[in-house]
């Protein structure tokens, strides 16, 4: 591997955002709506939620605000513009969304939360040496006031983002951060150099797969844990047996950034690829096809 893997392929980032020009989607305001193939065009994807008030929609997290997209091929803005680098929907409440990043004017926006579906945000808590800006971050579906971020360290809360407190160093190269549905004290790492576990929260791990560049890591609604295993492919597991199977690496080039499973189907997946492609599959990721058409 001669590409750099670290914090969430900044490449990827960097080519997709190269190509913005004037009156772009980063000139506009919220409620504009546009072309999810277009809006891949034109920003950078950090992060994907399926909509627990409509499992047929879904929330886009960009560079330039915060998108809720349908089947129709139709995002339509319902942030401000702001850069939402760390993003996480509530594990059970629909209106509640989580996301740290950057203000349109810079700086860092600290820990901040929607309860209206991403409309409005406040900042929770400017974070340990904040106001911090959460490249990876974690909700507990165990225990949704644990609530992990990286930022100096690995920062961690247990009140639902109000107080933090850095409890560990974190993985060398570290690129994605999922925490269990089994245990709020539970915590996978992808890295450059594969995935690892901690059973503490964050303070001592180890290695689950080895020897290739893990691109995400994710628990799904259902409690599986996927990952994305450069060279591999998508594989899954149950968090009480961590026996992987490959479900497979059908996605038309490239590799996958970010995954969102939906909470009322266990088959359905949507995916972000480091090509801007926002891909849905029907079958755990065995088969994948262009979101929005």
């Amino acid at each position: 591997m001669t590409i750099g893997f670290s914090t969430k392929l900044a490449v990827a980032g960097a080519v997709a955002l190269a190509t913005l020009v004037v009156g772009s989607i980063s000139r506009s305001v919220a409620g504009e709506t546009v072309a999810v193939s277009e809006l891949t065009r034109q920003t950078h994807i950090h992060g994907l939620a399926v909509d627990r008030q409509d499992s047929s929609r879904l929330f886009i997290a960009t560079h330039h605000g915060l998108f809720h997209a349908g089947s129709d091929g139709k995002a339509e803005r319902v942030s401000e513009v702001q850069d939402f680098m760390g993003f996480n929907p509530h594990p059970r409440d629909a209106r509640t969304l989580y996301a740290s990043g950057h203000p349109q004017r810079g700086g860092n926006l600290g820990f901040i939360a929607s309860t209206d579906q991403g409309r409005t945000w406040t900042q929770i808590s400017p974070g340990v040496n904040g106001p911090v800006d959460f490249h990876q971050m974690s909700v507990s579906p165990a225990d949704p006031t644990t609530i992990y971020g990286v930022y100096q360290g690995l920062q961690l809360s247990q009140d639902g983002g109000r107080s933090w407190k850095v409890v560990g160093t974190l993985p060398a190269k570290l690129i994605d951060l999922a925490a269990s549905a089994r245990n709020a004290e539970t915590l996978y790492a992808a890295t450059e150099t594969g995935l690892l576990r901690s059973g503490d929260s964050g303070r001592t791990w180890t290695s689950l797969i080895e020897g290739a560049p893990v691109t995400l890591v994710e628990i799904a609604p259902d409690g599986a844990l996927y990952a994305y295993v450069f060279g591999r492919g998508l594989v899954r597991s149950q968090e009480e047996t961590l026996q992987f199977e490959t479900r497979g690496n059908d996605i038309g080039g490239g590799f996958l950034l970010h995954l969102a499973a939906d909470p009322t189907n266990a088959n359905r997946l949507f995916a972000a690829t480091d090509r801007g492609r926002i891909l849905s599959s029907a079958d755990q990721g065995r088969s994948w096809a262009s979101f929005g058409g």
